[in-house]
């Protein structure tokens, strides 16, 4: 089944019955397959909206209704909907938001391409606040954390990106669901409007003039990141128990990485896989501990170095870093990076 159609699946069997987007390659599968999805049902609306600005606003006030609720769009289209993210950031709304990035910045092109991680990961908008990131690499893998999505959102009460990419949207592979989650059993949710007839009328808003009620939902927000950190971050590790070479990758280099590691073991160089799931919040604590065993760590992306960042941050001094990116949407091959590696180690005299 390919990729975006994945999405659409998993999305609509996790109980999600409204969905708002506007066409961008190359992400239109996914809409294209939903709102076909959605017409054979019966407590499912779709709607192509006049732009990006109305589709993320669309979707802010279906998400203050309870339904669980999702938009897609590609690199320069999830722009122009930060405005609404951040509003629905502060707000504490619920939504799944799908990024199938394309080379950029500008138009870009629409290859295979990692740009958009500092947007993800930083937020992306104005106001300070945090997105949870995930960074599936495989068909399957869009399955489990499309539904994990929707999940986290509900739980933690804010926006939750799935990064991927044009490879990960167009490709094919073979995925088995799920049963199908019932909207009617999902935990009621007790903030939702739906009309104050017989109870207190209730606000949702964003706007907070008095400086010290921004401070203390500022406060809040923060301290719902913390818990965040906490409990959800998620990675793979790959062949890293005796590794002396460690390659950080996500998402489509993930998969890329891994053809190489599987390589470079054949040429008697211990090489292992780091592969974060979360990308925010980021596996810092984890990365850390492998760096204090490791020699070297080579973080491969298909950009000019974004994750790298995080790494840096996370690993200090413990390790060596190194870096290999390809920015334009080429994608690499398992052998070029292997070769990477292999030169690593001759460099360095990896066993």
């Amino acid at each position: 089944m390919r990729g975006s159609h994945v999405i659409a699946e998993a999305a609509t069997l996790a109980g999600c019955r409204f969905y708002a987007g506007y066409p961008i390659t190359p992400q239109n599968e996914l809409p294209e397959y939903m709102s076909g999805r959605f017409a054979k049902l019966e407590d499912a609306t779709f709607i192509q909206a006049e732009s990006e600005l109305a589709a993320i606003n669309i979707l802010m006030g279906a998400s203050m209704t309870g339904a669980r609720v999702m938009t897609s769009s590609s690199s320069p289209g999830i722009s122009l909907k930060q405005e609404g993210i951040s509003y629905m950031a502060g707000m504490e709304l619920p939504a799944v938001i799908v990024n199938i990035m394309r080379g950029g910045p500008g138009l870009g092109n629409i290859a295979p391409s990692q740009q958009d991680y500092f947007q993800a990961t930083r937020g992306g908008g104005h106001g300070g606040y945090r997105t949870i990131v995930l960074a599936p690499y495989s068909g399957q893998e869009l399955v489990t954390l499309t539904m994990k999505a929707f999940d986290l959102a509900d739980t933690y009460r804010m926006p939750v990106v799935l990064l991927g990419d044009g490879l990960i949207g167009q490709m094919m592979e073979p995925v088995t669901f799920p049963e199908p989650v019932d909207p009617a059993t999902l935990p009621k949710k007790e903030w939702t409007l739906s009309g104050a007839k017989g109870r207190d009328s209730r606000l949702i808003a964003s706007l907070l003039l008095d400086p010290v009620k921004m401070e203390q939902h500022n406060w809040k927000l923060a301290r719902k990141y913390e818990t965040i950190s906490q409990r959800e971050t998620a990675y793979e590790p790959y062949l890293l128990d005796d590794a002396t070479l460690a390659v950080v990758a996500f998402g489509t280099a993930a998969r890329i990485a891994k053809g190489a590691v599987n390589r470079a073991r054949k040429e008697g160089i211990k090489a292992g896989l780091f592969r974060p799931i979360t990308l925010w919040p980021f596996p810092e604590t984890e990365l850390k501990t492998l760096a204090g065993k490791v020699k070297h760590i080579l973080v491969f992306e298909m950009n000019l170095g974004q994750m790298l960042e995080d790494v840096r941050l996370s690993v200090g001094t413990e390790a060596a870093i190194h870096f290999h990116g390809r920015p334009g949407g080429i994608i690499s091959t398992p052998q070029e990076i292997a070769d990477v590696i292999i030169k690593l180690a001759y460099r360095h005299e990896l066993d």
